[in-house]
């Protein structure tokens, strides 16, 4: 089963798991946890206090929110992101959903916590005939390409 859980380090930090907007959305909604500042160019990773747990053979899909470029002349500098099943719980961060944000402006530009920034949206995917996956994962973010 799936489903959002708080990461250790911000259990007394007020997070609330996502919910969807509507019973016909199809993403769940992540909002910062912290107020972060993000200067012209520069990309943060803003933290969300959340990880997700899900079956093997699903991935969450994160994409931006419509209103994050529009108004605040950000995006997601990975254009979208992909939490793997075996993300949740690794040793290094527990999988904690971390959404790089990148300020495409000429001002710095603030994201005050509980702003809702990203969409994760949960995907099934399929595998060739012939997969041969690597070896496990071993640390957090960013951790598979090494």
């Amino acid at each position: 089963m799936r489903a959002f859980e708080v990461v250790t380090t911000y259990l007394d930090a007020g997070v609330v798991c996502p919910k969807r907007a509507t019973s016909r959305s199809a993403g769940y909604d992540l909002s910062a946890i912290e107020d972060v500042w993000i200067n012209p160019g520069q990309i943060v990773l803003v933290p969300t206090g959340l990880k997700v747990r899900m079956p093997d053979d699903e991935a969450l899909f994160v994409f931006p929110r419509s209103s994050l470029g529009i108004k605040k002349g950000l995006m997601m500098s990975n254009g979208v992101g992909i939490i793997d099943a075996d993300y949740y719980g690794n040793a290094d961060n527990e999988g904690h959903i971390m959404i790089p944000l990148l300020n495409i402006g000429d001002a710095p530009v603030e994201v005050k916590a509980f702003e809702r920034v990203a969409q994760g949206v949960f995907l099934a995917f399929k595998v060739t005939e012939d997969d041969r996956p690597g070896t496990s994962r071993l640390g957090g973010f960013g951790s598979s390409g090494l």
